[in-house]
């Protein structure tokens, strides 16, 4: 994951802001916690500004990007944190499981130092609807078969775990890889491709076809006809979901 970021993550805070429904959400489900481990931090788009946050991140290029003022952060990986048992009381986890080497090292460490709840922010597509980015131009992309088997490890490895739906709005301010299920041309800009990792992790050449096929349909109405009645949607469920493991 690092080297990735450190490669990717030069002009990640461009289009990856804090979207504050996602915000909420993800500070609904800290609950009471007080001092929270943030994991796979990046430049800390989701860490709660009124409480005791260190952050973990193995880029470097990532840590450079923090804001000024922001929780501190410790450059390391998630499968092996540097840190006491049982140190903080909750540890955070945003749409970083699916770079983790290790996803079960990784989990049982957020289990060691966490005293009171886990929580994880994740995309599982088959909880949510169909999303025609995968469905018709880059089924290569498509994350499912991963997320399977980061499913099977969060429910072997974390006690019961709650799951929060996060339908994304229209407008999602951060650009994540289904954050511009209404907006399909922003998917032809350099810039979103650039900051989402499932882009930059893409075989050459099937992105290029599928991303000219997607341009050809947008010019044509194509697209429109067949999902037109998306741009009208203020929020769509695509599998985005924070899951609580409540560990006291």
């Amino acid at each position: 994951m690092s080297a990735l970021y450190d490669r990717i993550g030069a002009g990640y805070s461009a289009t990856r802001r804090t979207d504050p429904r996602i915000e909420a959400l993800i500070r609904d489900a800290l609950g009471d916690a007080r001092s929270v481990v943030n994991v796979g931090a990046g430049a800390g788009a989701y860490e709660p500004a009124d409480r005791e946050v260190l952050a973990v991140e193995p880029s470097a290029t990532m840590i450079a990007q923090r804001r000024r003022g922001a929780a501190p952060a410790l450059q390391a990986s998630a499968e092996r944190l540097p840190l006491p048992d049982q140190s903080f009381d909750a540890a955070l986890a945003v749409n970083t499981l699916h770079h983790w080497t290790d996803a079960r090292a990784g989990l049982r460490e957020l289990r060691r130092v966490a005293r009171k709840r886990i929580v994880i922010f994740l995309r599982d597509p088959p909880s949510g609807k169909p999303f025609w980015l995968t469905e018709d131009y880059l089924p290569s992309l498509d994350p499912s078969r991963r997320i399977a088997a980061i499913r099977d490890a969060i429910r072997e490895e974390l006690p019961s775990v709650k799951a929060l739906p996060c339908p994304l709005p229209r407008d999602c301010a951060d650009g994540l890889f289904a954050a511009y299920w209404a907006r399909p041309e922003m998917y032809l800009e350099g810039e979103v491709q650039r900051n989402i990792s499932n882009f930059a992790l893409a075989e050459e050449g099937s992105l290029a076809e599928g991303l000219a096929r997607l341009g050809a349909d947008l010019a044509s109405g194509a697209w429109d006809r067949k999902y037109g009645e998306l741009r009208r949607l203020e929020s769509l469920d695509l599998g985005h979901r924070a899951l609580v493991a409540e560990l006291a």
